[in-house]
């Protein structure tokens, strides 16, 4: 189809009420309702190409019109002239030379950004029939390179250090797809631990995870320190010594109660606290690394562009690195950070959850181990048990692992009918 080409984009607001049952309550974002700002990439040839960004609510329409207005880059396009160059196309999208006073490369804009480039690779993948994990795993190393705008990260990594890493890392490629086959990458699990859910909620549900063969928990904290304690304790006893227990408080703490609090968490052994703090402050979470050597420090879902994941990994600041599919702008800046992490040492274990970026997800953290990292050590990816029924292609899971998606695309399309039902205001859903 080398004349595919965009003739219209889709945009639609779609909100889901998973506030009225507290799921992906935490000790800021209390009464979250899951939503996408969705974008369809229609073409002449019939094939279509779908992307995302993930918001809780309230915003999603501003996210909305930040896609029709970068639209304007790639209707009446040929596919082929955004997939030759997709880091010009990048570029294109978060240098408008008027727009970008918004951000520049973050926030709004940088959200709406990374649903339509991810919507050009959903489409590309479709185009190639393959899964975007295997279209990016077959690509030769210049070629994922020419993707990324290296442009004030090459200081920290640069194009032929790219290139040297990826090369270095091609080494047993077809042993480690063989692997993820038959195995899957292993995950762990948020939906026990909501900061809303009662104390008998979450017990029944780490009972549930543990018959499920999960081995990593997660607990948002950040709430009344004699809660997060007891609640902490609870599940630590539910799950036993053995099984991984990681902890989120979502940003909810300033640098010396982050560092208080997290030391009086260290007696249930987290294997990480997420978020201690402001997702900006690269040097207050490097204290809080400093102060608080036994526990993992991990951020990077509200981390804004490559360039703040940059002076994280330069300061130290973090053991962890947790990529977000939608916050970066979309497949291209995520293959930085990935790049980066490696070439500094970090596990990336990705953000996921909400609408979407588990589904998203899989295929970056595939991908990461096929050709970056080349590795599984201290790695692990979140998982949400939420809303993959409206997805065409959703996430596989067997015994706390995801399995590799298998049909061609970035596994972001939704139903017509959840399109319909959902979409706010106006939606059957939100009409009631």
């Amino acid at each position: 189809m080398t004349d595919l080409r965009i003739t219209g984009v889709q945009v639609i607001d779609l909100r889901f009420p998973t506030s009225r049952e507290s799921i992906g309550s935490d000790a800021v974002n209390k009464d979250p309702d899951y939503s996408a700002a969705y974008c369809i990439l229609e073409t002449n040839h019939g094939l279509r190409g779908f992307g995302l960004t993930f918001t809780c609510g309230h915003g999603n329409e501003l996210c909305c019109d930040a896609i029709r207005y970068l639209a304007r880059y790639v209707k009446d396009r040929t596919l082929s002239s955004i997939t030759d160059d997709l880091a010009a196309f990048s570029r294109q999208l978060t240098g408008d030379t008027q727009f970008r006073w918004l951000g520049p490369e973050k926030g709004v804009i940088h959200l709406a950004t990374a649903a339509l480039i991810n919507a050009v690779w959903d489409l590309y993948s479709r185009a190639e029939n393959k899964p975007l994990w295997q279209l990016l795993a077959e690509m030769e190393p210049e070629r994922i390179a020419s993707v990324i705008d290296f442009h004030y990260i090459n200081d920290a990594l640069t194009r032929d250090e790219a290139i040297a890493l990826l090369k270095e890392r091609r080494a047993g490629q077809e042993d480690r797809l063989e692997h993820l086959r038959a195995n899957g990458l292993l995950a762990y699990t948020t939906s026990v631990g909501w900061i809303g859910f009662s104390d008998e909620k979450i017990s029944r549900l780490c009972d549930e995870a543990l018959a499920a063969g999960w081995t990593h928990f997660k607990l948002k904290v950040g709430g009344d320190p004699a809660d997060d304690r007891r609640r902490a304790r609870m599940v630590r006893e539910k799950i036993g010594p053995s099984h991984r227990l990681m902890m989120d408080a979502n940003q909810k703490w300033d640098v010396e109660e982050a560092i208080l609090r997290t030391r009086e968490l260290q007696q249930f052994d987290p294997w990480w606290m997420e978020e201690p703090t402001s997702p900006d402050d690269v040097l207050g979470h490097a204290r809080i690394r400093r102060e608080v050597p036994g526990v993992r420090i991990a951020t990077g879902e509200h981390c804004q562009n490559r360039i703040l994941f940059k002076q994280f990994m330069q300061a130290h600041a973090i053991d962890v690195c947790q990529i977000d599919s939608c916050r970066l702008a979309g497949v291209n800046e995520n293959i930085a950070v990935i790049l980066l992490a490696a070439k500094f040492g970090i596990p990336v274990c990705p953000h996921a959850g909400g609408v979407g970026l588990c589904e998203y997800v899989q295929h970056l953290a595939a991908f990461d181990y096929l050709r970056v990292s080349a590795s599984l050590e201290n790695r692990v990816v979140e998982f949400v048990d939420h809303l993959h029924e409206h997805f065409v292609d959703p996430v596989r899971i067997r015994r706390g692992h995801y399995l590799l998606p298998e049909q061609p695309g970035y596994s972001i399309e939704i139903y017509p009918e959840t399109l319909r039902d959902y979409s706010y205001p106006d939606g059957r859903i939100w009409r009631s």
